[in-house]
């Protein structure tokens, strides 16, 4: 949900600012007033390609930000719908001159409900270079339409929506479909994993099995030189330790009965130590404090002392076997050799073996193994078929009453006898994918007697909104989506057809999150929240976005209703206004 949104320099806006309700929204005004520009920040904001004539002229750079709060699981939603809004690009260019667009001081600390408040910064430089902040860290624009492009939905006639890419009719049907289709889906995905695995495996069997001979020797000889040697685990490290003390055994007995010598004997360290005690104890008579440093060097004495006895005792204990030093040797070498072959590390040797064992054993056991990996293959598929059956038939049922719910909203918004179709068409076994294993996709048929076909082919731009309209109403809190962002949905509205548009977008505010830019005093009238965008007139024109209630808001929608708030279109402002109320 979009909490609140600031833009500045972008086209004609110089600064603007908009907290839109949970609910409905309307931003109304004249025409040319500048409403596509504040569209245009919100496609910045969902990760679309920046276009640097966007930035207000004489401007250096055009700064949109935003405070989101997005349900838990955003990012799976990302993963589910793809990448970003509006043909998203690689568009990553940081501007060494940007500062932090307002996100520095911005904290993850968590909307109500679990939601995740996320604070959004994006500055896009007048030579067309664009800086992401996530809360006030430095993103990419891949990783903003990540986070937020899945969030947001800006259906108008001239936008890639969801609704015309049949890739998507597939979810849309998922999400109505509920439990049901949920549960079914989920077999068939882990089925479709198992199955591609098991394939996958198969086919190394075979390659394995028919490898050359050259590779085969290879491994026969790897095989036998590391198992020649046997290592075991540590047996290295303390085979060196071993080799180290041992090899030096004279110099460690010589240096250690020297230490003890120098300690211990005549004229060594404990003599020294001895003296200057007696010199101190003899002069403590004199000063007490020189006793305490007696004591110390007493003390000291003592820990000469053991430790010149533990060198005497070490001296002593030096020795080796010359037959077992130059049995370590040969083993030190040998496991030298393995690791300059197969190295640097002992786990390198550890894992040469392993691939030489299993190439051998699939050669040896190839029969064996193509059996069993042909047999793990058919119980997959088997058990893929049966889980694509099930899934195919949910979605099956699950179609038509999408379509029929879809179709009754549609007649609510006066589209006469035009009505929606949901096709599920089972693939071909070489079709599916982890999607699952139909084809699903929305037909328009525009009136009764009228052939259906694909909606992207066939519904104008009005038409396509009011459908996207009609379907995310059906789907309601199904929907994935948190914001739906409507522009010319109302295009040759009027009449009868205006009032039930308006009725069908705040039903569709009890589930989303809704904004509209409108012409229709009706659905203005329905909104929680009504902003005026308006143009200032001169060299220089500013489009400036306000904020309108009470009188304000009356005189707006008598504009609306005859061009000018005259008497009587304001009593039917008000007419409307008093409508509008629950």
């Amino acid at each position: 949900m979009i909490d609140e949104i600031q833009v500045e320099n972008v086209a004609l806006i110089r600064s603007a600012s908009m907290a839109p309700s949970a609910r409905l929204t309307v931003l109304t005004g004249e025409t040319g007033a500048g409403k596509t520009a504040l569209l245009s920040a919100a496609k910045l904001l969902m990760g679309a390609r920046a276009d640097k004539g966007a930035v207000r002229e004489g401007s250096d750079a055009a700064v949109v930000r935003g405070r989101f709060f997005l349900r838990a699981g955003a990012d799976d939603a990302a993963d589910a719908r793809g990448a970003g809004a509006d043909g998203v690009a690689g568009d990553t260019g940081d501007d060494a001159a940007a500062d932090a667009a307002g996100g520095a001081d911005a904290t993850d600390t968590g909307g109500v409900d679990g939601e995740e408040e996320l604070v959004v910064a994006r500055r896009l430089s007048a030579d067309g270079r664009s800086r992401v902040t996530l809360n006030g860290a430095l993103a990419s624009v891949a990783e903003l339409a990540g986070r937020v492009g899945p969030s947001i939905d800006l259906c108008g006639q001239h936008e890639h929506q969801a609704l015309m890419s049949p890739a998507a009719h597939g979810r849309l049907l998922d999400a109505w479909g509920g439990a049901p289709v949920a549960e079914a889906a989920g077999a068939y995905r882990a089925a479709f994993a198992e199955a591609t695995e098991a394939s996958a495996a198969y086919e190394r069997v075979c390659e394995a099995a028919s490898a050359s001979e050259a590779a085969l020797d290879e491994a026969r000889f790897t095989l036998s030189q590391i198992d020649a040697v046997a290592p075991q685990e540590g047996e290295y490290e303390e085979l060196m330790a071993y080799l180290a003390k041992t090899e030096n055994a004279e110099a460690l007995a010589r240096a250690a009965h020297g230490a003890s010598d120098a300690l211990a004997g005549e004229g060594g360290a404990l003599d020294a130590l001895g003296s200057a005690a007696a010199l101190l104890e003899d002069a403590a008579r004199f000063d007490e404090a020189l006793g305490a440093y007696a004591q110390s060097l007493r003390e000291a004495g003592f820990i000469v002392e053991d430790v010149s006895r533990d060198m005497a005792s070490y001296a002593e204990d030096v020795e080796f076997d010359p037959a077992e030093l130059a049995a370590a040797q040969e083993r030190a070498a040998a496991f030298q050799g393995l690791l300059r072959s197969f190295g640097p590390r002992l786990e390198d040797v550890t894992a040469r073996r392993e691939e030489a064992a299993e190439l051998v054993a699939s050669v040896d056991d190839a029969d064996g193994r193509r059996r069993a990996a042909a047999e793990r293959v058919e119980r997959a598929e088997e058990a893929l078929a049966a889980a694509a059956a099930a899934l195919h038939e949910a979605r099956a049922a699950a179609a038509p009453a999408l379509a029929e719910a879809a179709t009754a909203v549609m007649g609510r918004l006066e589209m006469g006898t035009a009505a929606l179709e949901c096709r599920v068409e089972l693939l071909g076994r070489d079709r599916w994918s982890k999607a699952g294993p139909d084809a699903v996709e929305l037909f328009f048929r525009p009136g009764a007697g009228m052939q259906a076909r694909p909606l992207a082919r066939i519904a104008s731009g009005g038409e396509v909104s009011r459908v996207m309209l009609a379907v995310k109403v059906v789907l309601g809190a199904h929907d994935e989506v948190d914001t739906l962002i409507f522009d010319e949905v109302d295009a040759g509205v009027g009449g009868a057809t205006a009032v039930a548009l308006a009725k069908v977008l705040a039903d569709l505010s009890r589930t989303h999150q809704v904004i509209v830019v409108t012409h229709l005093a009706q659905v203005a009238a329905r909104a929680d929240v009504h902003y005026v965008v308006e143009k200032s007139d001169g060299d220089a024109p500013e489009t400036a976005l306000r904020e309108v209630a009470g009188a304000e808001r009356e005189a707006e929608l008598a504009r609306m209703l005859s061009g000018d708030a005259t008497e009587a279109s304001l009593a039917h402002a008000r007419e409307l206004l008093a409508a509008a109320r629950p």
